[in-house]
C-alpha cells in the first residue's frame, strides 16, 4: 500500500466524519495517535474536547442549543494501564469495561455495531495503542452496515506490531460528504507522521475542512517512559 501524506488526504475530502490516526513519529520515539471530530448540523458542531482524567470527553459549547445528546456526547479517549483506548462513540466505555472483565480489544467490540443514524448507519471505529518495555502495537477497528443495509454488520480488526517510524494508519467514518453518508471502505490508509506534537497537530487541524471541523485531539506517547504530551485544538473558544 502506497504511502500518503496525511494533509493531501485529509485535504481531498470536505467530509471524512470522524477520524483515527496511530503510528510512530519520525523520530522514532514516540508512539503517536489523534482523533478528529466534524460536523454539518448545529447540534454536531456544538461541541469541544474537554480533558477528563487521562483521557478526554466531548461537551456541549453551548448547553442552550444541545439537542439529542445520544451520539454526540461521549468518551472519545481513555487509559486503562498501558493502553489507550480511541473510538468515535460510547463503545470507548464498553472496551473499556469489558477488558477490564478480561476480554479482548475485539471481544469487547462483539457486543456493539454501527450507529443507528439511519440512513447513514454511521460506522463506529475504534482503536487500541498499548505501550510497554520499549515496544508498542496498535489495534483499528470497523463496525459497519452491509453497503448501507442494516440488517448485518461487517465487522474488521487490523494488528500492527512494531510499526514503522515515520508511518501510521488513518481511519474514517465516511469517504466523503453525500445524502446518505458513504461508510469508508477498505484498509486503514497508510499515511506519513510528521514533526513534533505540535507540528503534527497544525497539519492536521490546517487541513481539515474549515467549515466541517470541530476539534482535534493528539498524543505523544514517550514509547521507553510511557510519559505522555496531549494538543486539543477546539473551533468553539
Amino acid at each position: 500500500m502506497e504511502i500518503k501524506k496525511l494533509s493531501d488526504t485529509l485535504k481531498i475530502s470536505s467530509y471524512p466524519g470522524r477520524g483515527i490516526v496511530m503510528g510512530r513519529s519520525g523520530d522514532g520515539r514516540y508512539a503517536v495517535t489523534a482523533y478528529f471530530i466534524m460536523g454539518r448540523s448545529e447540534n454536531s458542531r456544538n461541541r469541544i474536547f474537554v480533558e477528563d482524567g487521562e483521557g478526554i470527553r466531548t461537551k456541549a459549547f453551548d448547553e442552550g442549543r444541545l439537542k439529542d445528546p445520544s451520539l454526540i456526547i461521549y468518551a472519545p479517549v481513555r487509559v486503562r494501564g498501558n493502553d489507550t483506548i480511541v473510538t468515535n462513540g460510547d463503545q470507548t466505555d464498553t472496551v473499556y469495561e469489558n477488558m477490564e472483565k478480561g476480554q479482548s480489544f475485539e471481544e469487547s467490540l462483539r457486543s456493539r455495531e454501527f450507529e443507528p443514524d439511519g440512513p447513514n448507519y454511521t460506522p463506529r471505529i475504534s482503536g487500541l495503542l498499548s505501550v510497554k518495555d520499549g515496544k508498542f502495537a496498535f489495534t483499528l477497528s470497523i463496525l459497519k452496515s452491509d453497503n448501507g443495509d442494516p440488517e448485518e454488520c461487517l465487522r474488521f480488526t487490523f494488528d500492527y506490531d512494531n510499526p514503522k517510524a515515520g508511518e501510521g494508519r488513518f481511519i474514517h467514518t465516511y469517504m466523503g460528504d453525500g445524502d446518505p453518508l458513504p461508510s469508508f471502505e477498505g484498509e486503514p490508509e497508510r499515511v506519513d507522521i510528521t514533526g513534533n506534537i505540535d507540528e503534527f497537530s497544525e497539519n492536521i487541524w490546517s487541513s481539515l475542512n474549515e467549515e466541517n471541523k470541530v476539534s482535534l485531539f493528539t498524543r505523544f506517547i514517550d514509547i521507553e517512559t510511557g510519559k505522555y504530551e496531549t494538543r486539543i485544538i477546539n473551533k468553539n473558544r
